[in-house]
């Protein structure tokens, strides 16, 4: 099973764009070819890809779902299971 995290594109360079899972979380290097994203889209990222583009209302609604499961879990297993979902930090 695939688990991907909806985030914002903010900047595209070439092939790969820098993305805003919110949260003060920002990706760079996010490989887009795999789809037609634009600034301002919504993508899924799982492990560095960006996998589809999903529609805002859709993106919230996850990010929503994602927090409602982890709120329990120390900052620090949110942190790692986030990375381990969207593909570390940088």
């Amino acid at each position: 099973m695939c688990v991907a995290f909806p985030g914002k594109v903010i900047e595209i360079d070439g092939e790969y764009g820098k993305v805003d899972f919110g949260n003060g979380t920002i990706r760079d290097n996010i490989l887009l070819s795999l789809v037609d994203a634009k600034i301002g889209d919504y993508v899924l990222v799982h492990a560095g890809y960006a996998i589809q583009i999903v529609d805002e209302v859709e993106a919230r609604k996850s990010i929503e779902i994602w927090n409602e499961m982890t709120n329990q879990l120390p900052e620090e297993k949110k942190k790692q299971d986030f990375n381990e979902i969207v593909g570390g930090e940088s």
